[in-house]
């Protein structure tokens, strides 16, 4: 059973975004240490075409994700400017009842039944795992589903914004594992579900 990960950046008040989603602000800590640290252990994180900037080599293999799915606001930043497979290096899902027709051979839609969906990736074989991208809706509709957090903390404070969860209130736990902390103040943290 392959797992799916919540890999998401947030600031220290849990925002993912301002009000209306734009993390741009945080932009500045993928830098030194930190940018160093993605490009080695999750550069299929990173959109293609960024990998010439930041000295990602084409044809690097993808160490932990083979799969991402994405909610269209986190999937329209790449497409509003022209990008319409933003990783193509990976199976791409988008979850989006408002697009009705892909606009790429790479990216397939998930209109409906989006947890059945995800099931169906998860029972699949093979010994890479799914990458769920953001945003918070789609984060809220699978957070049954998430058995993996990895959450990059930027120190910064929104004071309000777009949230980690679009989901109602009912707890749930995980269990904290490898914590990491870099020079400009980055905190990784990766949390495993509690069965």
């Amino acid at each position: 059973m392959r797992k799916l990960t919540y890999f998401i950046a947030c600031t220290i008040d849990g925002f993912i975004g301002d009000p209306k989603g734009d993390a741009s602000s945080t932009y500045a800590y993928v830098a030194g240490e930190f940018l160093e640290y993605l490009k080695a252990e999750y550069p299929e994180t990173v959109a293609a075409h960024v990998w010439p900037v930041l000295g990602i080599e084409p044809g690097t293999e993808n160490r932990r994700f083979d799969t991402v799915i994405q909610g269209l606001n986190s999937y329209r930043i790449g497409l509003d400017v022209g990008i319409a497979s933003p990783y193509a290096h990976l199976r791409e899902f988008v979850a989006t009842r408002s697009l009705t027709e892909s606009p790429d051979a790479n990216v397939e839609l998930i209109a409906d039944d989006l947890v059945g969906r995800v099931r169906e990736l998860k029972a699949e074989d093979g010994p890479l795992d799914i990458w769920l991208c953001g945003g918070s809706t789609i984060a809220g509709e699978l957070i049954d589903e998430i058995d993996e957090l990895i959450i990059k903390t930027y120190p910064q404070v929104y004071g309000s914004g777009m949230p980690m969860f679009g989901a109602g209130f009912e707890p749930r736990d995980f269990e904290l594992g490898a914590v990491r902390t870099f020079d400009n103040g980055v905190l990784v943290r990766t949390y495993t579900r509690k069965r």
